[in-house]
């Protein structure tokens, strides 16, 4: 009596596998090209079209040099308050944080330095050693 092989046979499976790693090396190859799209699309919507600075007079590349001018000093302006307004809003955040937990009453426990308690012994020492030679120093200034 012939044993009945199963569906997924070792070659089946090693096909499958290889079917299916073209297919995500095809989306990711998809989705790169996507994004670069779609960062162009961006890049061209914020920054405008390429100025043609070959055929250009002086006074046009004066014009096109202070149009890029207004251009980056508007962005700085826009960035300027966008990152204010992220600080006001992490403030915010961290003040209704403080609120909730107050309201529940729970505590926010700080995390705690590890602190090695033979330096605190060593310090301690030190301290002894330095009031000990203190003091032999006034008996010997006496004497």
């Amino acid at each position: 009596m012939a044993k009945k092989k199963g569906f997924m046979t070792p070659e089946r499976k090693k096909k499958l596998r290889t079917l299916l790693r073209k297919k995500a090396a095809e989306e990711l190859k998809k989705e790169q090209e996507r994004k670069a799209e779609e960062r162009l699309r961006v890049i061209a919507e914020r920054c405008g079209s390429k100025a043609q600075f070959e055929e250009s007079s002086m006074d046009d590349l004066k014009k096109i040099c202070q149009q890029y001018f207004d251009k980056w000093y508007g962005l700085e302006g826009e960035m300027f308050f966008l990152q204010r307004e992220v600080i006001l809003r992490d403030l915010q955040i961290n003040e209704l944080t403080i609120s909730v937990s107050d309201m529940k009453g729970k505590f926010i426990k700080p995390t705690l330095k590890k602190v090695s308690k033979y330096e605190n012994k060593f310090a301690k020492l030190q301290e002894k050693a330095a009031k000990f030679a203190f003091a032999n120093q006034l008996k010997q200034s006496k004497g």
